[in-house]
C-alpha cells in the first residue's frame, strides 16, 4: 500500500486575503486557483521544497464555519511546517509580520517557534536535528 496525505482543509474567511497571507508570509505557492460557481474555488496552497500535502483554504459559508475559523483544534498547535533552515525561515516570517507566541527553543527533536497564522491558528515552525 503507498498512500500519502494530499490536502488539509483550512476554513478561512477570504480567499483572497488567505492566499495573501500563506504566499507573501509563509512563503507557499499558490498551486490551484479553481473557480467552481459563482462563491466557491478550490484553491491550494503548498509549501515550497519537496513538500507534498497542501492547504486548501475553504472560504466559509454558514455561522458553524464561522466560528471554526482560528480555532480549529481547539486552541492547540494545528499545523507544523517543517524547514531546512530554521533562521531564514524564522527572521523572514519575523520581518513580515507573522505573530509569534514565544521566543525560538531547542528542544531535544530540534528548534521549534509557536506562531500563529492570520486568523490566530497555531503553528509550529521546526527544524529537526540531522
Amino acid at each position: 500500500m503507498n498512500q500519502q496525505l494530499l490536502n488539509i482543509t483550512l476554513v478561512v474567511r477570504d480567499y483572497d486575503e488567505a492566499i495573501a497571507f500563506y504566499t507573501q508570509k509563509l512563503g507557499f505557492e499558490l498551486t490551484s486557483d479553481i473557480r467552481l460557481d459563482d462563491e466557491k474555488r478550490w484553491v491550494v496552497v503548498t509549501p515550497k521544497g519537496n513538500g507534498q500535502a497542501g492547504l486548501l483554504l475553504a472560504e466559509a459559508v454558514d455561522d458553524a464555519q464561522k466560528d471554526a475559523i482560528g480555532n480549529q483544534t481547539g486552541g492547540r498547535v494545528f499545523l507544523f511546517l517543517k524547514t531546512d533552515n530554521f533562521w531564514r525561515d524564522y527572521e523572514h516570517m519575523k520581518s513580515c509580520g507573522v505573530h509569534f507566541l514565544e521566543e525560538p527553543r531547542d528542544e531535544p527533536y530540534g528548534i521549534v517557534v509557536v506562531f500563529q497564522d492570520l486568523y490566530g491558528n497555531k503553528w509550529d515552525l521546526i527544524q529537526h536535528n540531522e
